[in-house]
């Protein structure tokens, strides 16, 4: 009996032995598809296969690249993926590889292009600016483009003045391209210039050409994560994320308690910073920016009587916070400004939303319960200014101290803790009393009387 399981667990062993090379001598090429708009959460798409293929031990992933291109920055984070990727990466060209995509090409270790194929045209230009489309950028924009590409080329063993006369009309290549023209190449140019590898119009001859005939093509596809990132990327959602939250924030704060609009904001606000926080553009840097933004204006508006400092500070904190978060390296300064007046119209829409909100949340009937209605009296718990303080209102005096905003004011020989209404008053300047809150005595700089006659 014994003799017979030791006979039958080494053929188990000798047959797993058998099949084990002929599993591992298959190689595995992965395919990604770089088609239409190139955006921010194309990038953690790359990034994911070109790790699952180092993982696989992969013998290739194959790039398979046909856009007219997009972001600047979402180009340039492909770009450092591909470089950094042990695994050999292959830009198959079919049919386009212009501006964005030129970047990602010239990244790749072997560039394949099919018949009537055409890269390059990568001059950076700003879309979406305010005044119109495509607006050309400043110079120092096209410089930091023009040697990316070379730098690119250069890591690639390609002809570096090729790449930056991509980029550059003002780089002449004699026999190839004059001064003030723009580069494009056809297939057989840059097979010609040595920017592509060889031709192929398909991806199963793109495979043989690389003695890759045999190979297991695992076709990948952009999962739910990496959709939902480039959904809450897209600007006009971005616009309107940033909107809610300012509008729910600004309304918790003048309701009481925490409730639904606090929810919805944080909330929207969240799935923002997520979504810029997982294509590189938001760090902590920028939500702890926005963090400080709030809770500085949840201080003027419930610690310091007025409007003051905290406040501006507080709404600069905010804006900066958002605006870093939707722009990358490279950013121009058409791309800043244009940022800016983003954050500022959603800071705008906002403020207007959160006016109309609470004028008519009390109004309507399943709102009311987001809004504190109920009237307080005395037997209900409600403490109103004492009798004595009421005295004070109207009353002229002097800062026995400095108003920065709370201090000590005399009046009529009796000297009063008081809190200014949010401006700095020095000390034996003549003061009044426009109103008590609570147990806070509120004054203001007094104003000069009129003479009478």
């Amino acid at each position: 009996m014994r003799g017979a399981l030791g006979i039958g667990l080494l053929v188990c062993l000798l047959v797993a032995g058998a099949e084990a090379p002929g599993q591992s001598s298959r190689p595995v090429v992965y395919v990604a598809p770089i088609e239409g708009i190139i955006d921010l959460g194309l990038a953690p798409f790359v990034e994911r296969v070109l790790r699952e293929a180092q993982e696989a031990g992969a013998a290739a992933v194959v790039l398979d690249i046909n856009t007219f291109g997009g972001r600047v920055d979402a180009a340039v984070l492909i770009r450092d993926a591909l470089l950094r990727s042990p695994v050999r990466s292959v830009a198959f060209v079919n049919q386009r590889a212009i501006s964005a995509g030129a970047l990602i090409s010239l990244a790749a270790q072997t560039i394949a292009m099919a018949e009537g194929g055409t890269i390059g045209a990568a001059t950076p230009v700003q879309i979406g600016a305010p005044g119109g489309g495509a607006q050309p950028v400043e110079e120092k924009t096209v410089s930091y483009m023009r040697k990316e590409f070379r730098a690119t080329a250069e890591t690639r063993k390609r002809p570096p003045d090729v790449a930056e006369a991509m980029v550059d009309a003002d780089v002449a290549i004699p026999g190839l391209i004059d001064k003030g023209k723009l580069l494009t190449l056809t297939t057989s140019e840059a097979l010609k210039h040595r920017v592509a590898d060889f031709r192929a119009d398909t991806l199963e001859a793109v495979l043989e050409h690389l003695g890759l005939g045999g190979a297991e093509i695992r076709r990948a596809s952009v999962n739910w994560a990496e959709q939902t990132v480039r959904f809450l990327t897209h600007p006009v959602l971005g616009s309107v994320l940033m909107t809610i939250g300012i509008l729910g924030i600004i309304v918790e704060i003048r309701t009481p308690g925490f409730g639904v609009p606090g929810i919805i904001g944080l909330t929207s606000l969240g799935l923002f910073f997520w979504g810029h926080w997982l294509v590189r553009l938001a760090g902590w840097e920028e939500i702890l920016l926005v963090a400080l933004g709030i809770a500085l204006l949840a201080i003027e508006i419930f610690v310091t009587p007025g409007f003051g400092l905290m406040g501006v500070a507080g709404i600069l904190a905010l804006l900066a916070g958002l605006t870093l978060s939707l722009f990358g390296a490279g950013a121009t300064v058409q791309l800043i400004v244009y940022a800016a007046g983003r954050v500022v119209l959603a800071l705008l829409v906002a403020v207007a939303g959160s006016l109309v909100m609470l004028r008519f949340l009390p109004h309507l009937p399943y709102a009311r319960k987001l809004v504190l209605d109920t009237a307080l009296g005395a037997p209900g718990g409600w403490a109103s200014a004492p009798e004595s303080d009421l005295r004070w209102v109207g009353k002229r005096g002097s800062a026995t101290s400095p108003l920065r905003p709370a201090g000590i004011g005399d009046f009529e020989g009796e000297r009063v803790d008081v809190v200014s209404d949010g401006q700095f008053i020095e000390a034996g300047a003549a003061i009044e009393v426009v109103r008590v809150e609570g147990n806070r005595i509120v004054v203001r700089a007094a104003r000069a009387r009129r003479e009478e006659t």
